[in-house]
C-alpha cells in the first residue's frame, strides 16, 4: 500500500542531497529514504539533514536500501555520472543508461506502485530508458525535463524587464539540452505579450534581446559547471516543485519530460512540453500553440534525441 507521505531519493551526490534539502524545507513528506551505492555517504547526508529537523516539520530521514521503497509514493532518481566541463548532457548517455539498467529492476522487483521522477542526465533519454525497463504505465514515469530551463528563462526575462519572475509566463521545451527552444510566441507577462511588455519597459531591440536571453538559458549549465563544477541548487528546487504538484495533486502545468504518443506529431520518445502534473504523475500532455518556426525547432530537437535513443537503447 502506498504511503503518500513517503519518498525515496536514489543517488546522494550534489543533486540528490540538494533535492533532499529542498524537500525537507517543503515539508511534503514525513519519511524520506536516501539510497546510494556509497551507503556511508547516504548515512552522512541523512544525519546532517536530520539535525535541522527542529527548524522544519517532523520527518524521519534515513539511509536505506531498495527494500525500503515498496510503499513510497515517489522515487526520485538522481544517480548517474556527472556532466564534466566541456561535456554535453548527451555525452553521458551510455554511462547512465548502464546505471539505470541496474537500478530500475531493483525498483520493479519490490512491487513499487508510485511515481518515478527521473532527474539524472540526459534526462529525456533516461526517462525513456526507465519507462522501457520498468514497463510502468507512461504517466508514472516522468523526467524533470525543462522545468529548470523554463525557470531560468523566466528569471532572465524578469531581470531584463525589472518585473517579478512569478508574473512571467514562458516555456523552454524540447530536449533538456543544446537543442531546446524558447516558445516566444506565447511568452507573456500577466497576459501582455512579451514584445509589447518589453516596449512598455523601454526595450525595442527584440531580436537581439531574444537571441541573447535564449543563449544564456541554453548555456547556463555550462557556465555554472565551468565556475563551480556542477549545478544542483536550481534543479533541486525544480525537483521539489514537481514533487509538490504530485503529492498535493495540484494539476499544475509544468514542462516535464514524458512519453509522446502523437502529440506535436511525435511518437516513441520522451521530451519536455507543458504537461498537467498530478497524483497520477504526467497526467496529460498539452499541445500549446507554436509558431511555424517553433514547430520546426521542436521537430529538430526530437530528431536529435531520436538519434541518441537509437544508438543507446
Amino acid at each position: 500500500m502506498i504511503n503518500i507521505r513517503k519518498a525515496a531519493i536514489i543517488g546522494c551526490g550534489f543533486v540528490g542531497a540538494s533535492s533532499a534539502f529542498s524537500l525537507v524545507h517543503k515539508g511534503l513528506f514525513s519519511e524520506l529514504v536516501l539510497i546510494d551505492a556509497n551507503h556511508a555517504k547516504a548515512e552522512g547526508e541523512a544525519m546532517d539533514l536530520s539535525h535541522g529537523r527542529p527548524f522544519t516539520s517532523p520527518m524521519k530521514i534515513y539511509a536505506g536500501s531498495y527494500d525500503d521503497i515498496s510503499d513510497c509514493s515517489l522515487i526520485i532518481i538522481t544517480a548517474g555520472a556527472n556532466q564534466k566541463p566541456g561535456e554535453t548532457r548527451l555525452d553521458l548517455v551510455h554511462k547512465n543508461v548502464a546505471i539505470f539498467k541496474s537500478i530500475i529492476p531493483e525498483i520493479t522487483k519490490r512491487n513499487f506502485e508510485g511515481i518515478l521522477l527521473i532527474v539524472a542526465n540526459p534526462v529525456d533519454i533516461l526517462t525513456y530508458a526507465a519507462l522501457k525497463i520498468s514497463g510502468y504505465p507512461k504517466e508514472r514515469v516522468l523526467g524533470s525535463g525543462t522545468v529548470l530551463d523554463s525557470a531560468r528563462f523566466r528569471y532572465l526575462l524578469s531581470e531584463h524587464l525589472n518585473v517579478d519572475s512569478r508574473s512571467v509566463h514562458a516555456y523552454i521545451i524540447g530536449e533538456h539540452g543544446d537543442s531546446e527552444l524558447a516558445v516566444w510566441s506565447s511568452a507573456n507577462v500577466s497576459g501582455i505579450g512579451i514584445n509589447d511588455f518589453c516596449e512598455l519597459r523601454g526595450h525595442y531591440e527584440h531580436d537581439e534581446a531574444m537571441d541573447r536571453i535564449y543563449r544564456t538559458v541554453r548555456d547556463s549549465a555550462y557556465e555554472i559547471i565551468e565556475r563551480k563544477g556542477a549545478t544542483y541548487y536550481g534543479v533541486a528546487m525544480a525537483v521539489s516543485r514537481i514533487a509538490e504538484s504530485i503529492i498535493r495533486n495540484e494539476h499544475s502545468v509544468l514542462p516535464v519530460s514524458s512519453l509522446m504518443e502523437g502529440e506535436y506529431g511525435l511518437t516513441d520518445l520522451c521530451i519536455s512540453v507543458p504537461t498537467i502534473v498530478s497524483a497520477k504523475g504526467a497526467e496529460q500532455v498539452l499541445e500549446i500553440p507554436l509558431s511555424q518556426e517553433e514547430k520546426e525547432k521542436l521537430q529538430k530537437s526530437a530528431a536529435e534525441l531520436k538519434k541518441v535513443l537509437d544508438s543507446a537503447i
